[in-house]
């Protein structure tokens, strides 16, 4: 069983715990984080979802809820090397956007790393495959439905920031 804290609209601790998978109530929510791995050389880090996963065979970036008693950077650092096996210190994930969407608040983050995809770790059961892939290879698989909507649609609100950090070119 997976417990969450908590939280008020306005990201107050309610000392409350929720169990995953339960209805959540008005005016409670949890956390969810989500990072993009980039390399510095255009390449986006994506893995594939595990057959038996909501969204099996769609690709996404790395991500997760935030435990009970977990802080936001602590979640990402343990999704990222649960989904991975990329280990990174909190303070490396820099905090790129923070949005509440129905009952849950979205932290969007990026790690830059070079990683050779021989050295990823898939973990069964939650991920099958892994590629990097540059914005052209990206907008395709999000128009032909090879991401998952939601991590498509985050892409494309992050996308400016993430090519600001990720193509020295665009750094002007």
């Amino acid at each position: 069983m997976e417990l969450n804290d908590v939280y008020d609209e306005h990201r107050n601790l309610t000392g409350k715990v929720h169990e995953r998978g339960t209805p959540w109530q008005p005016g409670e929510y949890g956390v969810v984080v989500c990072v993009w791995v980039y390399d510095g050389s255009g390449h986006m880090l994506l893995t594939r979802r595990a057959p038996g996963k909501s969204y099996a065979g769609t690709w996404e970036n790395s991500g997760g809820a935030v435990q009970a008693g977990e802080t936001s950077r602590q979640a990402i650092a343990r999704e990222l090397y649960e989904e991975t096996g990329i280990l990174a210190r909190e303070e490396e994930f820099e905090l790129l956007d923070t949005y509440r969407e129905r009952n849950t608040f979205y932290d969007h983050y990026c790690l830059k790393r070079r990683v050779p995809l021989k050295d990823i770790v898939l973990r069964d059961g939650e991920t099958d495959n892994v590629m990097w892939a540059g914005s052209g290879k990206i907008h395709w698989m999000i128009r032909t439905g090879r991401i998952c909507g939601i991590i498509g649609n985050q892409f494309k609100r992050l996308e400016k920031q993430l090519r600001l950090r990720n193509m020295p070119k665009f750094r002007r």
